[in-house]
């Protein structure tokens, strides 16, 4: 993959640059992005609008394929030799492009940055764990954020069960009885394990202290979890709660947004997603489908380890990008500027997803609510009837930078979000990014592919964990592992 990426990267070099600022026309900008930005159809053109308002001189051009594509858009665009000015990454990603000499160093921009040195950010652990070698090709205007396991209260009543779990044992007797009264599945999620980093944070009860990708063991060596006993154990704690229905099959072809409305339709009662903004997105849902809204988020269980805050995505300006430094200047340094822009991309644009101006919300509804002139408040959806927009695309909990002193900062965090937020904050882990060798790089795609499929054969019950390691091993995924292995420990 490196070798390819570094020929696309010589290619598209020598076709040349498309990005252009001249004295007469203005710097334009074209970035790629996925669906942590509010889209065409929830206003974006509305963002757009108000973001080269306030950075007149600059054309944004926004190129936003579906969320759930962006990733097979992205690398596609890549290949083409068509790159966008700016992209957003996911830790594997970043890692990846960072070594094949896809994206811009930004080390310096950044260290001599208005956001850096303005005495309001608050990133620097985060931004320490986005170098790679000491050079920062990134900028992450939030935390990673990571998820927390929501439970309907509703169903724990009709239950009988007046106190949350706190261990594994009653974790899975709750399951059990959600199954027996309504007779269905109690957990379902998006993919058995996940594509990207942190892998295992939709199904945190079952994977516990397990961890399918490389990680850095106490003595600073590296290893392949996927080959240690705590793996096995997870895939067999997996395996049997498929086997009894506590997990729903179609867990393996699930995609977020369908994970999302089997919830929303009562199908089941235990779902792990994203802390912060989205439990008030999971309440409100609930509450338009006409369920009870009220749901509580679990601690860890005891024994296992702290939820994984995962490795932000990141803002990167490619290595084609013209201009550089003032794509940094207009388009990174400005994301957290402490005032307006900061408030855009938090929020969302004025009159579109939110208003000062007096007037009534979700009118005719249970959820009715009149404002004052002057009383900041969200307006509601332009796709999901009867929801308010709680966000753009920074989370206000998890941003890395205050607003300037004096700025009008509404602050419009729902009591529930907040409370998930604080909880996860409490009980989580950095995720670290995996460093990349030309041996990972050529190997791990396949390697993961593999895995992959073993993990949801073994959830299925076609195969057992046993025959599942020995297919690993004869099918050269065990070799292929090893050789990762030994070039990361040969950097140490």
């Amino acid at each position: 993959m490196k070798k390819l990426i570094a020929l696309m990267l010589t290619m598209a070099l020598c076709l040349g640059l498309v990005v252009s600022a001249t004295a007469d026309e203005p710097l334009k900008i074209v970035v790629m992005v996925d669906g942590t930005v509010l889209d065409q159809n929830n206003g974006r053109d509305a963002i757009e609008a108000r973001w080269e308002e306030l950075h007149p001189g600059v054309d944004l051009e926004f190129v936003q394929p579906d969320h759930s594509a962006y990733y097979d858009v992205m690398q596609q665009r890549v290949s083409s030799g068509d790159w966008p000015d700016v992209l957003i990454l996911s830790s594997t990603y970043y890692a990846e492009y960072a070594a094949a000499g896809v994206l811009w160093d930004m080390t310096e921009a950044w260290e001599n940055s208005k956001t850096k040195n303005s005495g309001r950010f608050t990133g620097d652990n985060v931004f320490d764990g986005l170098k790679i070698d000491g050079k920062l090709y990134g900028f992450a205007p939030t935390r990673g954020n990571g998820c927390v396991t929501y439970v309907k209260k509703a169903w724990m009543d009709a239950c009988g069960i007046t106190e949350a779990p706190t261990t594994y044992d009653a974790y899975i007797e709750m399951l059990k009885a959600f199954k027996e009264k309504y007779g269905t599945y109690a957990v379902a999620a998006a993919g058995f394990v996940g594509n990207e980093a942190p892998f295992v944070n939709y199904l945190p009860e079952f994977y516990q202290d397990a961890y399918p990708y490389f990680v850095q063991l106490e003595d600073g060596t590296w290893a392949d979890g996927f080959c240690l006993d705590n793996m096995k154990a997870a895939l067999q704690r997996i395996q049997d709660a498929v086997a009894d229905g506590l997990i729903d099959k179609e867990t393996l072809t699930n995609k977020t947004s369908d994970a999302r409305n089997k919830f929303y339709d009562d199908k089941f009662g235990v779902f792990t997603y994203w802390a912060g903004t989205w439990a008030t997105n999971l309440k409100t849902n609930l509450e338009a489908n006409g369920k009870d809204g009220e749901l509580i988020a679990l601690k860890p269980l005891e024994g296992n380890p702290p939820y994984y805050d995962r490795v932000p995505p990141v803002w990167c300006i490619t290595a084609k990008c013209a201009h550089p430094q003032e794509v940094f200047d207009a388009f990174i340094d400005t994301m957290l500027d402490g005032g307006d822009t900061q408030l855009l991309w938090e929020y969302g644009a004025e009159g579109t997803h939110w208003s000062r101006a007096a007037g009534t919300v979700l009118a005719g509804t249970d959820k009715e609510a009149t404002y004052e002139e002057g009383q900041f408040h969200m307006l509601e959806n332009l796709e999901k009837a009867g929801t308010l927009y709680t966000k753009n695309h920074i989370d206000p909990m998890l941003a890395l930078a205050a607003f300037e002193e004096g700025y009008d900062d509404p602050r419009s965090v729902a009591p529930e979000a907040l409370a998930a937020s604080e909880l996860f904050n409490a009980n989580s882990r950095l995720a670290s990014i995996v460093p990349v060798t030309d041996v990972l790089s050529e190997l791990n795609g396949e390697l993961t592919t593999i895995k992959s499929e073993l993990i949801a054969d073994v959830a299925l019950g076609t195969i057992s964990v046993d025959e599942a390691y020995a297919k690993f091993e004869s099918e050269g995924a065990k070799e292929m592992s090893d050789e990762i292995v030994e070039s990361l420990n040969a950097l140490n």
